[in-house]
């Protein structure tokens, strides 16, 4: 697999990530452990170098799965994890991004992680709470400490972005990103690029929905979160039906599936664009990873453009509260 370097920095990653969250939490119940390290472990096999996982994906469960998953690989990998939240009786317990705590998750996350040095590492969610400028200054220590290699935020505004990256300059912006989730194209994406940033892109594939595997008959296992995401309600799994479509159109014409056209689609935005699809089946990893392999021309995405414009997307991506507090 090729690789591409995030914005300006000189970390570069396969051109295809792997979301690890959802071994551990998310989808209801976690996936068998030995199983989640065979496709940790794939993955590896196929190219992927870039790793992703946070304290709260559990909590710690998936920082502990991905470390003893990629103890073989060190050096050979990037691992990138996050700081940001309160966990209490293990569970999130609020925004919590002052200096202390950061410091406490990196020491902590380096030891489940097994490794001496935190490659790339994320505030999950603005914290309102404490300055941006402080956070941004924290890790900045960090790094001169040895502990961390870059700095990255999650789903940060423009002025939160712009205020970091004065104080430490920042490598990578994680967002949501993909065919039915495009708001970060009007504000944020210009602004990561005129900063020479790269965009992480969280649920590439619409938390599964753009694999087109999900209907309106789809059940999902209790403690899945898109039992309660306004976007995976029975009637907008139905109304949402026509980007699948759109999507299958061209798998169709590619001799491929859905999933992987959405994933070109993602990454022939822009060159410092890396996905981040996560799977607990191999023979998903597999598909996905083949998406790197496509290449979509300038007239098909054209098409792809002008059909979508056509296609109004029923249901939020969160709840306004789950906006304002998730750590997915």
């Amino acid at each position: 697999m090729q690789k591409r370097k995030l914005g300006n920095s000189k970390l570069e990653v396969s051109t295809i990530g792997l979301g690890c969250m959802g071994m551990s939490f998310g989808y209801g119940p976690a996936g068998e452990k030995s199983e989640m390290i065979r496709v940790i472990r794939t993955a590896v096999e196929q190219g992927v170098t870039f790793f992703d996982t946070a304290e709260v994906y559990g909590p710690f469960v998936n920082e502990e799965l991905v470390g003893e998953a990629l103890e073989p690989f060190k050096g050979e990998v990037v691992i990138a994890t996050k700081f940001g939240f309160n966990i209490q009786n293990g569970k999130m317990s609020g925004l919590n991004s002052h200096p202390d705590n950061i410091r406490k998750v990196a020491e902590e996350s380096l030891k489940r992680l097994r490794i001496e040095v935190i490659d790339l590492f994320y505030q999950h969610r603005v914290d309102t709470n404490v300055p941006i400028e402080e956070v941004a200054g924290t890790v900045l220590d960090l790094i001169k400490e040895g502990k961390v290699k870059h700095f990255g935020l999650s789903e940060a505004g423009a002025s939160t972005i712009r205020k970091a990256h004065a104080v430490q300059p920042v490598t990578a912006l994680q967002s949501e990103y993909s065919l039915w989730t495009r708001q970060h194209e009007l504000e944020i994406i210009p602004t990561i690029e005129e900063l020479g940033i790269g965009l992480v892109a969280f649920s590439p594939l619409g938390k599964g929905f753009l694999a087109g595997k999900i209907d309106e008959t789809t059940k999902f296992a209790e403690g899945d979160i898109r039992n309660v995401l306004p976007r995976y309600t029975e009637e907008a799994r139905m109304a949402n039906k026509a980007l699948l479509d759109l999507l299958q159109q061209f798998a169709e014409k590619r001799n491929a599936t859905p999933a992987q056209i959405a994933l070109a689609w993602v990454l022939a935005q822009k060159p410092w664009i890396v996905p981040i699809p996560g799977t607990t089946k191999i023979h998903r990893l597999t598909e996905n990873n083949k998406a790197a392999f496509i290449q979509l021309t300038a007239d098909e995405l054209q098409e792809i453009e002008s059909a979508s414009a056509h296609i109004k997307v029923i249901g939020t991506r969160y709840t306004e509260a789950m906006e304002k507090s998730t750590g997915i």
